[in-house]
């Protein structure tokens, strides 16, 4: 189940809740998991606020309208094209909820894995395959 986090100066998003929603439900289906429980209740984005000087571009410019989204999947979650989707539709995203179309530009997006057992929920550190089992079990195919 993917954890996203969001960071933008301060006020640049303006409906922050919303947007969290809007990118769990995009990785959800990017990732075109079942609209079950086990899986919406455990996707969820965060969004974090920043001052405006807490970041900077090499070019030491006001860099404050520039946002990254980091986004944590489990292994193997996402092949290729997949991960371009979910990178140009999560630049989309950002950008409509701060209201500038041009800040999908200036929106960095990072895709991590994490290893096998590298993922809890619930206190239990799951593998891909135990993520399956689990899924099927709840789907009453396993």
């Amino acid at each position: 189940m993917p954890m996203i986090d969001v960071y933008a100066a301060r006020g640049l998003i303006k409906d922050r809740k919303g947007l969290a929603r809007e990118l769990a439900e995009a990785i959800m289906r990017w990732e075109r998991v079942p609209v079950i429980p086990f899986f919406t209740g455990n996707t969820a984005a965060f969004v974090h606020e920043l001052d405006g000087d807490a970041f900077s571009t090499a070019t030491a410019d006001d860099s404050s309208d520039h946002v990254r989204v980091a986004v944590t999947t489990n292994a193997g979650a996402l092949d290729r094209d997949q991960q371009r989707g979910l990178v140009k539709e999560i630049s989309e995203l950002v950008a409509t909820a701060a209201g500038d179309p041009s800040l999908a530009e200036r929106t960095w997006v990072t895709l991590t894995e994490a290893v096998p057992g590298g993922w809890g929920i619930g206190g239990h550190a799951y593998t891909n395959e135990e993520i399956v089992q689990h899924v099927r079990k709840l789907l009453g195919q396993g």
